[in-house]
């Protein structure tokens, strides 16, 4: 059998990272109910409404492992996701932000909690900045971007819901953010349009994931 290209080795390697042992472990209100820092862990940040646990499932070909909701905000805690027997690493779905219904004093919680997290969490290899294609930048983003920036942690975006626009306005948004991530030195340079429902740009996304925690 030839050796497949590089890009397509890449994509191979993506797929078989998921297609073994992939469970919830717990979830953590406070970051002392962490698990120990044995593994590298890459983690999911965005909107309430971004669709990070229907992405997670899609990238795990697992349609019930991450719980979705139509409420925005439902996920409070750290969500943690183990891949791999013996564990390879870590999935870590945060809370959401900028969900201006829920009660002031839960968002500050969130913001702290989200905040403690990833300034102090020494295995975390990436965070994944999701964002809506039909939405584009907001200001929620910007500030979370300038604080992984501050913070020195390298996050790489991710656009969803990429089947919910036309060809031209998809190219023109991934266009805009990636004008906006040449701004932020914690940013990585590539875009990743992705669609949840129709499993478009998950191989690529599954092969950033290899990426980030073999670096």
């Amino acid at each position: 059998m030839r050796d497949l290209p590089e890009a397509d080795e890449r994509l191979e390697a993506g797929r078989r990272l998921f297609a073994g042992k992939v469970e919830f472990l717990k979830s953590a209100p406070e970051l002392k109910f962490l698990p120990d820092p044995t593994a590298p862990e890459v983690a999911f940040a965005g909107r309430s409404n971004v669709g990070k646990s229907t992405l997670i499932n899609a990238l795990t070909g697992r349609s019930g492992l991450a719980r979705t909701s139509n409420t925005p905000g439902r996920t409070q805690e750290l969500n943690i996701f183990d891949v791999g027997d013996p564990i390879a690493f870590r999935l870590v779905d945060m809370p959401g932000y900028g969900f201006a219904r829920a009660p002031k004093d839960l968002v500050k919680r969130w913001k702290f909690l989200v905040n403690d997290y990833l300034r102090g969490r020494a295995v975390l290899a990436r965070v994944l900045v999701l964002i809506d294609s039909r939405h584009g930048v907001k200001d929620v983003d910007r500030e979370l971007m300038g604080m992984l920036d501050k913070a020195a942690v390298s996050y790489q975006v991710v656009l969803t819901k990429s089947d919910k626009v036309k060809a031209t306005e998809l190219a023109a948004v991934t266009a805009a953010v990636e004008a906006e991530a040449r701004k932020h030195v914690a940013a990585h340079p590539v875009i990743l349009p992705t669609s949840s429902e129709l499993g478009g740009g998950i191989p690529e996304l599954r092969a950033a994931v290899l990426d980030a925690i073999s670096s």
